[in-house]
């Protein structure tokens, strides 16, 4: 998809600002997927019985909850980062 080599300068650059375009939105559709389950795990994990208002311990949970999974995601996305990057060398 990469190959440009029979289109002229502007339909090269067309080309190179979709794929821009569409690994922006692919970017957003991941992070959105992201919250989805972690929404999902964090609801089932600290919410016993809905109401009109969050008490503190549900609140306390979520915001743990949450941030144990943001710190999960990212712990697990440094490691293959680093994993691709020695294996690139």
């Amino acid at each position: 998809m990469d190959n440009f080599d029979n289109y002229n300068a502007s339909d090269k650059a067309e080309a190179s600002e979709l794929q821009r375009m569409i690994a922006i939105e692919q970017q957003k559709a991941q992070f959105q997927a992201q919250v989805h389950t972690f929404t999902d795990v964090c609801w089932d994990k600290c919410v016993d019985s809905p109401g009109s208002k969050l008490d503190y311990r549900t609140e306390t949970c979520l915001q743990s909850c949450v941030e144990r999974f943001i710190d999960t995601t990212l712990a697990i996305t440094n490691r293959f980062t680093q994993m691709v990057q020695k294996g690139a060398h």
